[in-house]
């Protein structure tokens, strides 16, 4: 696409067929800005799992998490169809980079105190530059209802996120949920009647991308952790076998991620609904990964006040999570019985292996199982599979 950032250019609905579409700059440059949060996120779990505060550390990681996903995503989507690399468009995204940033200084707040002020005000920030962005789309041709309806629904949700603000914090989970609720629908009914184009390969390629994004920053993460413990641990094989585990269930997850074609996933108004939001629990497990190794770090230091068998939790159900989800989004269409048997019952031996007596071992050892069968098992041609419907 021939770009000219010094003029304002009209919003055009982008060809959804258009051959040889990729994630432009500023979108890889967005995604970036994201692994700032997601990190933030991700540490301040780990600090709230070895403390002792599971239920409200996992609650609010997965409040947090919501915000850093749902602005990424509809930024996402909306390029996939709108993009115009004009001078305007790329201000308003800069605004939606600078909200994220302000939203990670906040997460601190809303792990300690249950205080999510900062990350609202910084959410609604990001929110408003999508909807001058949907104003804009408004102006292209046969999309004006379906660019206003999103506009005007998510400038309604922003007004009540910021009147829920003074909400006293007993009420704040059930706002939350009527808030996200509200949040999830916006593109149901937008979408209702006049389809955006979107891009299937364009659009899984973001996801990807992103996928790559979390999946490197919770190794980061992870290696970090182990590697600052090494200077305080009498016995370092406990560390030199989690920082192992850490390396092949990252590999592992990024084989497993990416053997289907994705593309097969995004068809019609539900799947791509399916596909999109269902992404909220493998980002979100990604990012959480590196929590569960950095918690199990503080236990083989003992600097943890968990039992060690719900520590392990803290890892294997996020690798399960994230193998499930995945499974059910974009692999299993394209696996055939022996992969559909295979792929969720590793997750499960996963899911189960603290229970075990050497977790560490049976981890790894399951998930180099479940990419053997992978590359025993070809995929189904994405050519068979968009055949059936």
């Amino acid at each position: 696409m021939t770009t000219a950032p010094d003029r304002l250019l009209p919003l055009r609905a982008r060809d959804p067929e258009e051959s040889g579409r990729a994630a432009s700059t500023l979108e890889l440059f967005f995604d970036l800005v994201f692994v700032v949060a997601v990190s933030t996120a991700g540490v301040q779990l780990h600090h709230a799992l070895s403390e002792g505060h599971v239920a409200a550390g996992i609650g609010s990681y997965l409040m947090i998490f919501f915000a850093i996903w749902w602005a990424w995503m509809n930024f996402t989507w909306f390029a996939t169809s709108f993009d115009s690399d004009d001078w305007l468009y790329r201000v308003l995204t800069f605004v939606q980079m600078a909200g994220v940033l302000v939203l990670a200084a906040g997460i601190g707040p809303a792990f300690e105190d249950a205080d999510f002020r900062l990350v609202i005000i910084a959410y609604v920030v990001m929110r408003l530059a999508m909807v001058a962005q949907w104003v804009r789309a408004s102006f292209a041709e046969g999309m004006r209802r379906t660019a206003l309806t999103y506009a005007v629904g998510i400038g309604v949700v922003q007004v009540a996120w910021l009147l829920a603000l003074p909400v006293p914090r007993d009420l704040w989970v059930v706002v939350m949920v009527v808030l996200v609720l509200a949040e999830l629908s916006v593109p149901v009914i937008a979408e209702r009647d006049v389809r955006t184009p979107w891009h299937p390969h364009h659009i899984t390629e973001r996801y990807g991308s992103f996928t790559l994004i979390v999946l490197g920053e919770s190794l980061l993460a992870s290696a970090n952790a182990i590697i600052a413990a090494f200077g305080h641990a009498e016995d370092l094989r406990p560390l030199i076998a989690l920082a192992l585990l850490a390396l092949i269930v990252t590999a592992a997850l990024w084989w497993i991620y990416f053997w289907p074609p994705h593309h097969t996933a995004i068809r019609s108004l539900r799947s791509s609904l399916t596909y999109g939001y269902g992404h909220y629990l493998i980002f979100a497990a990604a990012g959480a990964f590196s929590a569960g190794i950095s918690a199990e770090v503080d236990v083989l230091l003992g600097d943890s006040e968990l039992d060690p068998t719900l520590v392990s939790f803290a890892y294997t159900i996020p690798i399960a999570v994230f193998v499930l989800g995945i499974w059910a989004l974009a692999l299993r269409r394209h696996g055939d019985r022996w992969v559909n048997t295979g792929v969720p019952l590793g997750a499960l031996l996963v899911l189960v292996d603290p229970l075990i007596p050497v977790p560490f071992a049976i981890t790894a050892v399951v998930l180099i199982a479940v990419v053997v069968l992978l590359v025993l098992r070809r995929p189904r041609p994405a050519e068979e599979v968009l055949a059936e419907g």
